[in-house]
């Protein structure tokens, strides 16, 4: 690849979404940066860049090249990164992508002290529910609830994403304690719908062992986990939530398990990735491994519902 040049400004076009604004990145004129993917366009015999007056548009044979091209880049930054940096101190930015209320309340409390530890990093933390892609995006790290079944990232378990459902007494005093999954028929339910449109389904166990899947008819859905504990705190309804979310307010009394023997917990998993590369940044390993540690001395990410104390439990 000789048009290097031609790359970056491709690259940084795109995410910019217009040559001025690539050029602002790039310290160079809008003119430069134009004839610089003019001459990438040539050299590959592909119009990357739908053209207005306002905006680029990526072709779909421009789509398609991006993300090998982001990842290329990234390649050679990490390389030339290894090579100076190697046998010392982490340099650099990391960008880190995770979800609204984990990355608030898991990720956020560390990246001070990373950065006390290592002067030279550039941290910046993106929060966000929706999912993300990491090569496309251009993040170095990931931290999302659910299954990664991406095989070129390097997937990292990091706890059991357990849920229970839970309500305030105050509501369960005005409205009675379920007894049976029959019995939520008659409460009201607060649900979630990720951004995708999909409802977060209840899970319930037979006697026979075998599960069933619920879609609550909830009253009021939200995306976000904390503002499902905010409304479950109020009083408002029957919540379905991460059990590390609840934990606190659990702990408190604030807040009650409900239908703690026929609510399944599920199986999913809050897991830490990272785009497979032959290379480690120094910067991105101190980051990952920094993580690791701390959520693994985090005692509500390891909580088991099975083994919840009894005075966390509502009494019917």
């Amino acid at each position: 690849m000789k048009n290097l040049q031609g790359l970056v400004s491709f690259v940084e076009s795109a995410a910019g979404g217009s040559f001025t604004a690539a050029a602002a990145r790039l310290e160079l004129t809008p003119a430069a940066v134009s004839k610089n993917v003019i001459k990438l366009e040539q050299q590959l015999q592909v119009r990357l860049f739908n053209r207005s007056t306002r905006r680029l548009k990526l072709t779909g044979e421009g789509e398609a090249f991006l993300a090998k091209a982001i990842e290329a880049l990234r390649l050679l930054d990490d390389a030339v990164n290894e090579v100076t940096h190697a046998g010392s101190e982490a340099a650099g930015r990391v960008r880190i992508s995770a979800g609204i209320s984990f990355g608030r309340r898991h990720v956020m409390p560390l990246l001070p002290v990373l950065a006390q530890q290592h002067p030279r990093l550039q941290l910046e933390l993106s929060l966000d529910n929706r999912a993300v892609d990491l090569v496309a995006e251009g993040f170095d790290i990931g931290v999302r609830g659910g299954f990664v079944r991406d095989s070129s990232l390097v997937a990292r378990r990091v706890a059991q994403l357990q849920v229970v459902l839970a309500a305030s007494p105050g509501y369960l005093r005005r409205h009675g304690v379920p007894r049976t999954p029959a019995e939520l028929a008659s409460h009201r339910l607060l649900g979630v719908r990720f951004s995708s449109g999909q409802v977060a389904v209840w899970r319930f166990r037979k006697g026979t062992g075998r599960i069933t899947e619920w879609e609550p008819g909830a009253q009021v859905s939200v995306s976000d986990p904390d503002s499902l504990v905010d409304l479950a705190l109020a009083g408002h309804g029957v919540a379905q939530i991460g059990l590390h979310h609840v934990a606190p307010y659990l702990r408190s009394g604030r807040l009650k398990v409900l239908l703690h023997g026929p609510h399944d917990p599920g199986e999913r998993e809050i897991v830490l990735h990272y785009p497979h590369r032959q290379f480690l940044s120094t910067r991105v390993r101190v980051v990952v491994d920094g993580l690791l540690e701390h959520f693994k001395a985090a005692q509500d990410l390891h909580l088991d519902v099975k083994s919840l104390p009894e005075e966390w439990l509502a009494q019917a």
